[in-house]
């Protein structure tokens, strides 16, 4: 049985961070991003506390992160080597990652 995961999402200007929950559990996921203009933006770090370690919380941020690019047509730099690895495993998000 899965535990349900929640994102929140928030942006400005200049940043914007992700940060994830799962039900019944303490603890949170984060990525966080710099925006580096209105189309484009820098993963810069995947930080995950331990209590959450291996229920897919990094995961389902970088996927929430490539989801939300292609909804608002943003292209997403891999700088945090967690979003990197990611990207080397899912090829088919290259329409909104630039290496």
């Amino acid at each position: 049985m899965s535990q349900a995961i929640t994102i929140k999402h928030s942006d400005s200007p200049a940043e914007g961070r992700y940060e994830a929950r799962v039900e019944g559990r303490d603890g949170m996921g984060k990525l966080t991003y710099s925006r580096i203009s209105p189309t484009k933006i820098v993963a810069e770090h995947t930080i995950v506390d331990d209590s959450l370690r291996g229920t897919g919380v990094a995961t389902a941020l970088v996927e929430r992160l490539v989801a939300d690019a292609r909804s608002n047509d943003v292209k997403v730099v891999p700088q945090c080597s967690f979003v990197v690895a990611q990207y080397e495993r899912h090829p088919e998000w290259s329409d909104v990652m630039e290496a």
